[in-house]
């Protein structure tokens, strides 16, 4: 679709982007209402920039990437669009040390990727209120459902059934998140102490996007002064809105796990993978991104974690 309302840009980097490792760590799951992949470099993404509602396409080959924007974000949307793809990180400094051959055998094979900053603070901090001590499905499914239900159409070609951004979403504002019922929450599977985490949080969101003006410690104590919001929570934020290549993310089920395996062949705990990442101090979430896109996990032996059966959209209204 192509029109008045339609803003195109071509940007020319100076070495290939990886927009699919870029874009994916935004995504919530493969259902995520507000991401679609359309092939290789191919991407839909519906968001709430500070101007309002966009739906972005991306299109990569190589260094060339080529951006259409509908919506009142459009044009913001665009210029922003370097950072989004890495141009605002300095992997400078970052070197892995020769005993750790997976990392080495990783930059190797991705000595391209960087890390993006999306600049959106709350569109990164809702969905990780969701996904606190809870699996990626059961977490995945919630944003799923609360974004269906209480945000907007997104831009454009969302709208037209004949194309491929047909039902996509905007996330809600922090206001309508904020406003959302308890149980609402409840029938997503979200009890309440992470919803009222998130609901806590958007009070404050207005704030937190002044994070992005300082330094990355001072929007880690900004974040973390939240209840409810801890080390893993602000990681997960920093990553995506910040671009902070050092917020590894602490306290997950499986990361220190995975990057210790992959780094000494032993799976250990967040105390051991702070002292062997060390070394990298300043790249740290560099090296948890890097060992994920070359697949550098343990083997997975233990029965997969078990999703919840007392809320009620587990119980289907069953009491």
């Amino acid at each position: 679709m192509t029109g008045p309302d339609v803003r195109e840009r071509r940007i020319t980097f100076d070495q290939p982007v990886l927009v699919d490792a870029l874009i994916r760590a935004h995504r919530r799951g493969p259902g995520d209402p507000t991401h679609r992949r359309l092939g290789p470099g191919h991407w839909l993404r519906a968001s709430r920039t500070p101007q309002g509602p966009v739906l972005l396409r991306l299109a990569a080959v190589g260094a060339s990437v080529s951006a259409r924007a509908w919506g009142e974000g459009a044009d913001w949307a665009l210029d922003q669009l370097p950072q989004l793809l890495g141009t605002d990180d300095d992997p400078a400094g970052f070197e892995p040390r020769p005993e750790h051959a997976a990392l080495v055998l990783a930059q190797r094979r991705y000595p391209e990727i960087r890390i993006g900053r999306s600049a959106l603070v709350w569109e990164a901090l809702a969905p990780a209120c969701l996904e606190q001590v809870v699996t990626g499905k059961e977490a995945f499914r919630a944003f799923r459902l609360l974004v269906t239900e209480f945000g907007e159409p997104a831009p454009g070609p969302a709208g037209d059934p004949a194309s491929a951004a047909y039902g996509m979403r905007v996330p809600p504002t922090a206001a309508v998140w904020a406003r959302i019922p308890t149980w609402r929450f409840l029938a997503a599977g979200v009890e309440q102490r992470r919803s009222a985490t998130l609901v806590r949080a958007a009070g404050r969101a207005s704030a937190l996007e002044r994070t992005l003006d300082g330094e990355n410690r001072a929007a880690d104590r900004a974040l973390r002064s939240l209840p409810g919001i801890g080390p893993w929570t602000s990681a997960e934020v920093r990553q995506r809105a910040h671009g902070d290549a050092d917020a590894w993310s602490i306290h997950d089920y499986h990361v220190a796990k995975d990057i210790t395996y992959a780094l000494v062949g032993e799976p250990l705990d967040d105390a051991a993978c702070l002292e062997i990442l060390e070394p990298y101090r300043g790249h740290r979430y560099r090296v948890q991104l890097l060992l994920s896109l070359s697949a550098a996990r343990r083997p997975r032996r233990a029965p997969r974690m078990t999703l919840p059966t007392h809320t009620p959209y587990a119980t289907k209204g069953r009491s």
